[in-house]
């Protein structure tokens, strides 16, 4: 008949998984483990027929585990894994596969990639299985736990399953090899003399020995996807704003809503307070809102006089309808006089409670000009900020 078959040995009790349930019939991912495997067998178009050898008294698992998949009557496994293949090959003798592919069916990650390794190189060997390379050092201990030596880890490999054998080599290797115990397929055609060649195998065809096992299958067939973004809006925005008032004789300047005594004062429409109309400025330009004048235009006179405050709020109010919040504020102060040292710590906690964030996230600076220009010749004050905003929804 020819073709291809695959034999998913699956006769063992789970005694030493520890769990009253075969390691086989346990749940991962909504869905026993063996049919995780026999699942992709079925899916490929390269494989002919599935045949699953198990412990008799697990039929009923079988069957409710396989429901709706396609595979041959189980037959009667043993306590030794080569007994069970040896029954799965007899299984066989009417369908004569060309090729058969031996699988624990304790390996539920059973990748078409590496069935198609598989399967290709079976075109010019008569035995094929899939390894890892070892990477990690070996050590060789005595019963005692000690170290005796290291081991040379060159060209060592971990094997793995689906092993894939000409079905005439493999049914005569392990009728020869009856009596001996062999820890795989590929040993057992070993030992009959037949060269074995590696492919590469999978680092996901994990075997089912322990619960930790069960976790980190699932951490890889259900992986973390990244959430979704809330918004196509930009994570961070930036903002700059500057502003400029003229002085003229009076008692004080208002700087950052705080009152300094001084022999000038700011001229404007609202209380000129240079600094708060820059941070404001800075704001609006982070979200994209225009200028503090297109919001409080001086020819409103409703603003005469107005606390700087207000226009600051009015900002930080629109910053957060456009779902951003205040990140920090850098704010620079440019003046011969006052003098901003002296008030800076009030300066930053009055601006820090308006906007509503810790006077951490707030830095008043002040600097000269060297007595070059209008604010060295003490004509006018001005002052730059920068402000970052974070998006929140």
């Amino acid at each position: 008949m020819g073709g291809t078959a695959v034999i998913v040995v699956a006769a063992g009790s789970g005694k030493r998984f520890g769990s009253e349930v075969p390691k086989q019939y346990l749940v991962l991912n909504g869905a026993p483990v063996i049919r995780h495997c026999v699942q992709a067998f079925n899916d490929h178009p390269g494989i002919d027929i599935v045949q699953p050898v198990i412990r008799m008294t697990d039929l009923d698992d079988l069957t409710a585990a396989l429901d709706g998949l396609v595979y041959a009557p189980a037959v009667e496994g043993s306590d030794e894994r080569q007994d069970s293949v040896r029954n799965g090959l007899a299984a066989l003798v009417e369908m004569q596969p060309d090729h058969v592919l031996i699988h624990d069916g304790a390996r539920p990650m059973v990748s078409f990639g590496m069935l198609d390794r598989i399967l290709a190189a079976l075109e010019t060997s008569s035995a094929v299985i899939p390894a890892i390379p070892v990477v990690d050092t070996l050590k060789r201990t005595d019963s005692d736990g000690t170290v005796i030596d290291t081991v040379n880890r060159e060209n060592l490999w971990r094997a793995q399953t689906p092993q894939g054998f000409r079905y005439t080599d493999l049914s005569v290797a392990h009728v020869e090899a009856m009596g001996r115990a062999l820890t795989d397929d590929a040993a057992v055609m070993e030992a009959a003399g037949h060269s074995v060649r590696i492919i590469q195998g999978d680092e996901n065809n994990i075997k089912v020995t322990s619960p930790e096992d069960l976790v980190r299958l699932e951490m890889i067939m259900n992986p973390t996807e990244p959430s979704e973004p809330k918004s196509d809006k930009p994570m961070f925005r930036v903002g700059s704003g500057y502003d400029v008032h003229r002085t003229q004789p009076g008692t004080e300047i208002i700087l950052g809503g705080i009152s300094i005594p001084s022999d000038v004062s700011l001229m404007g429409h609202s209380d000129a307070d240079v600094a708060l109309h820059a941070i404001t400025d800075a704001i609006l330009g982070a979200i994209a809102q225009g200028d503090i004048g297109s919001h409080f235009p001086p020819s409103d006179e409703c603003w005469r006089g107005a606390s700087s405050d207000q226009f600051l709020a009015h900002a930080c109010a629109l910053m957060s309808d456009a779902g951003y919040a205040l990140g920090n504020i850098d704010l620079t102060v440019i003046c011969e006089h006052p003098k901003v040292g002296p008030h800076r710590d009030a300066i930053r906690a009055k601006i820090a409670e308006t906007v509503g964030v810790s006077a951490d996230f707030v830095s008043v600076k002040a600097t000269t000009t060297e007595k070059l220009g209008f604010t060295g010749r003490g004509e006018g004050i001005a002052a730059d900020a920068t402000v970052l905003v974070q998006r929140i929804d």
